[in-house]
């Protein structure tokens, strides 16, 4: 007889409550924006509603697949090869920013959304494979050049997507056994990289260099060429590169504990640059308070939980490892967004999974949390 599943109400209630809520979030920090540039208050919502009913029905399903059919290297190599193309395609559709692949009025893609999952995959798919022997070279260096050519691709236009990238690689590492020698020698492989991807973009220079009076200290006192004062001043943002981090902390400031209400809030109205977006947590803390952000917070909290019982209850390596890379690379982007908006680190434009408008960052989200509720089902 085969097993009757139960739903993890516990994470899908969380996960619709936490779509519900920021679709109404996004309504109230756009609207009066895109009332005046777009003609209709409701243009940002919409979109939101639209992409709601297209991403929830296609984690429906996700959920309803055994997770174990995604153990196949045509499933696993095939979603790589598809990002890679996608990551590539958008180099020549988007020849400015390099992030979007358009439709017309229909909005459109962002390849490097799609590049988490697809990692996460193919990360518990090689890793179960190789369990036994993950330490050695043949394990190690086919997964440093999958997620090598990935990251390179992804960190030219987006520097957050690849720390994520990164972040959920070294965590399914770690808990697979991976020796501490490795895991030093890729810490300091990816802090020097991510130097090499700092100062290869001068407006990421600016950011780093003024977020802290220390480092501007020390760049100040050991920059006797002036190469990096060159770099910073080709950066359009070297004079106001802390606006959109000063205005968040107004914004959460001005909420005190209990928040001015909803649709009250008055940053977003052309003071808090992407109101809607990278910066909706801001919003969240003017219009519900301390109250409100802990309980998103609270809300990313239940699914580390839930995630992290996952990993530990399925049988399976691979479920186990497809859990906890898909658990790492949600609360590592939840987390890094919020600690951009409450200043904690330097300014970096990344989604809050739910909450952010972006028809490409829900449709990766509830497409993957549709996986993890499935394994978590499967784990008793």
């Amino acid at each position: 007889m085969a097993q009757r599943l139960r739903t993890d109400w516990i994470l899908f209630s969380t996960v619709i409550f936490m779509v519900l809520f920021g679709a109404t979030m996004i309504y109230s920090a756009s609207s009066v924006v895109a009332d005046i540039r777009m003609g209709s208050s409701y243009y940002f919502a919409v979109r939101q509603l639209i992409w709601i009913a297209v991403a929830v029905p296609l984690m429906m399903y996700l959920k309803k697949v055994n997770y174990r059919r995604l153990q196949t290297p045509a499933v696993a190599f095939t979603a790589m090869g598809i990002v890679i193309i996608l990551l590539v395609a958008v180099y020549f559709a988007d020849p400015r920013q390099h992030r979007w692949i358009r439709f017309g009025p229909f909005g459109g893609l962002q390849p490097s959304e799609f590049a988490k999952p697809a990692l996460a995959l193919f990360l518990a798919y090689f890793i179960a494979l190789r369990a036994r022997a993950i330490n050695s070279r043949y394990t190690l260096l086919p997964a440093i050049f999958a997620l090598a050519i990935v990251t390179f691709a992804v960190v030219v236009a987006d520097l957050g997507t690849a720390i994520v990238l990164v972040g959920t690689a070294g965590v399914v590492f770690f808990v697979a056994g991976l020796e501490t020698r490795y895991i030093m020698l890729a810490g300091v492989a990816g802090v020097l990289l991510a130097c090499v991807a700092i100062a290869a973009k001068p407006y990421r220079l600016v950011r780093v260099i003024t977020y802290n009076q220390k480092v501007r200290d020390f760049v100040e006192k050991h920059d006797s060429t002036g190469w990096i004062h060159a770099q910073m001043r080709k950066s359009i943002t070297a004079r106001d590169t802390n606006y959109q981090q000063e205005q968040a902390k107004i914004a959460v400031g001005s909420g005190g504990p209990v928040g001015v209400g909803l649709m009250q809030g008055r940053q977003k109205l052309f003071y808090l640059p992407e109101a809607h977006t990278d910066t909706i947590y801001a919003v969240v803390g003017e219009e519900f308070g301390l109250f409100g952000s802990a309980g998103v917070l609270l809300g990313f909290i239940v699914i580390l939980w839930r995630g992290i019982r996952a990993t530990l209850y399925i049988p399976d390596e691979f479920g186990r490892y497809l859990a906890l890379g898909i658990t790492t690379m949600l609360i590592i982007q939840a987390f890094f967004n919020m600690s951009v908006v409450l200043g904690m680190v330097p300014t970096k434009g990344i989604p809050l999974p739910m909450i952010s408008f972006g028809g490409s960052s829900l449709l990766v989200t509830l497409a993957s949390l549709g996986i993890l509720l499935n394994v978590s089902e499967h784990a008793g």
